[in-house]
Order: structure tokens, then C-alpha cells, then sequence
């Protein structure tokens, strides 16, 4: 005989009431995809680092052009709400105090993985494009490069670029700006 599980899908509307009641607290480092609550990974030596890279080295680049929004709620449709680890926000006078941020407030999201780097690119990645999301990175600390999608379209990125140490990347929305390779991974 097979049994076949039940999954109970939640709202992005209960996942915030299970905030406000406790079930879920600030500490809970969790995301709701696709009507799934997901536990995040532990955020490791090289990941903080790698972040924390990022926001200083894009907060040089581009200064008052974004807002630099680290690991907080972007993507929010009825059912999913990522925490990208870095993600490039139009300048807006509310800091998005009023509302989560949109795909149409995006620059661009930064996902940094090294044990999550199937799941980032299997799941996270086409809910990104599935929402139109027009730039997404995904630096890979294992193989220490950076995997660039652009050009979302039925629900995939169409254009897809992979740069290693050495290279230079241009934030589409910025031509001008350049941040290296090695500028993002340091010295891992």
C-alpha cells in the first residue's frame, strides 16, 4: 500500500501572523517558499565574510545610487518570501518602510552559498526569474566564482555567465560600475 504524505502549504499572510504570535520568532532564521516554511543554513565564517565584502565594497561603488538591504524580505508574492543575502534596492524615501519590497524595486539579489548551492540554484533561482527579478548572483564559495542570470522569461533566466577569479562583473543596471571577482571572495 502507498501512503501518500499530506503537506499543509501556509500564505505569506499566516507566515507573518505565526510571526506575530510566536510560533515563529525574530531568531528563527527562516524563509517561506513556495508555501513551504524553509529553515535556512547556519550562516558560516566565509559566508558572513563574503557578505559582509559585498556590502562594503557595493556601498563604495554605488553609494547613494541604492539602498543595500542584507538578508531582509524582498521577494513576496502570496506564497513565497526569500531573505536574499544581499540585495540592491531602488533608493526610495521610506527605506520601504510602507511595504516589502517588489521585483520592480530590484537591482539586483546576491545569493552567497556554499552548502546551499543546490537549492539556491535549483529553487531560489527560477523563483527569482519566475518574478522577473532582472539580476541575480549567485556567488559560489566552493568553486570560488560567481554565477550571473539575467534576462528572465517564462519563469527561467535566458541569459547565464559564469566569472572566476581575475574577472570583472558589471551590475546591469550600473555599466559603469566594476566589481571584481576576487573583490567579492577575498581570500577564501
Amino acid at each position: 500500500m502507498v501512503v501518500q504524505l499530506l503537506r499543509r502549504k501556509f500564505t505569506v499572510e499566516q507566515f507573518h501572523k505565526m510571526a506575530e504570535s510566536g510560533i515563529l520568532n525574530e531568531d528563527d532564521r527562516v524563509e517561506l517558499i513556495r508555501g513551504e516554511i524553509i529553515e535556512m543554513a547556519a550562516i558560516g565564517l566565509k559566508h558572513a565574510a563574503c557578505r559582509r565584502r559585498l556590502n562594503y565594497f557595493l556601498s563604495q561603488k554605488l553609494g547613494d545610487k541604492v539602498i543595500i538591504s542584507i538578508q531582509n524580505a524582498v521577494l513576496r508574492n502570496e506564497i513565497s518570501e526569500t531573505q536574499p543575502d544581499v540585495v540592491l534596492l531602488k533608493p526610495r524615501e521610506d527605506f520601504y518602510a510602507s511595504a516589502h519590497p517588489q521585483p520592480k524595486d530590484v537591482f539586483l539579489v546576491i545569493e552567497v552559498a556554499d552548502i546551499t548551492i543546490k537549492y539556491d540554484r535549483e529553487v531560489k533561482i527560477p523563483l527569482y526569474a519566475e518574478e522577473s527579478v532582472i539580476e541575480v548572483w549567485l556567488v559560489d564559495i566552493n568553486d570560488e566564482c560567481i554565477e550571473v542570470y539575467q534576462e528572465p522569461a517564462n519563469g527561467e533566466y535566458k541569459k547565464v555567465q559564469k566569472f572566476s577569479r581575475g574577472e570583472s562583473l558589471i551590475i546591469q543596471a550600473f555599466s559603469d560600475v566594476n566589481i571584481s571577482v576576487d573583490e567579492i571572495l577575498g581570500n577564501i
